[in-house]
């Protein structure tokens, strides 16, 4: 059972770094790279989000992107440690390939995400405290206001861009 809510905080912001970072890397805010993230960002801009944070979204939600890995690669070290990890990473690759998703985002976040929550759990993190901080994030990306996250998330990749 989780215990301590700061590790579970830190947990959370160590997890939405991972995430963002490795999507943006692999150029999610772009463009919309597999089916329905288009749709997805047009209706975002047009409830006053920006589109290139829309389209980040669209692909989230559309393919297994390093948030869901980061997420999964978790449950893996919870459940067998590193082997755990590198399943899901090896689940989110297959993922990838079934949604016709180009990229390997998915499968780099979760194969970050292995070694991230095991090294912190040598510091006596628990890979539940990463469950719970990766359901913060990805909350905070597409659960709470996907007009403020879109631009947020805009402002990073224009960043990126830089």
């Amino acid at each position: 059972m989780t215990g301590d809510p700061l590790h579970i905080l830190i947990a959370a912001a160590v997890s939405w770094i991972n995430f963002v970072t490795i999507d943006l890397i692999f150029r999610l805010p772009e463009r919309g790279g597999v089916s329905g993230a288009r749709e997805i960002a047009r209706q975002i801009e047009d409830g006053g989000g920006d589109l290139h944070g829309g389209y980040m979204m669209g692909n989230i939600v559309s393919s297994p992107d390093a948030s869901a890995g980061t997420l999964l690669a978790a449950c893996g070290v919870y459940i067998a440690g590193i082997p755990g990890g590198i399943l899901a990473a090896l689940l989110v690759y297959v993922g990838n390939r079934i949604c016709h998703d180009p990229g390997y985002a998915g499968t780099t976040g979760a194969l970050t995400a292995t070694f991230i929550v095991y090294g912190f759990t040598l510091f006596g993190f628990a890979a539940a405290e990463f469950i719970a901080g990766m359901v913060i994030a990805i909350l905070t990306i597409q659960g709470i206001s996907a007009v403020h996250a879109s631009r947020l998330l805009s402002i990073l990749w224009r960043w990126r861009r830089a």
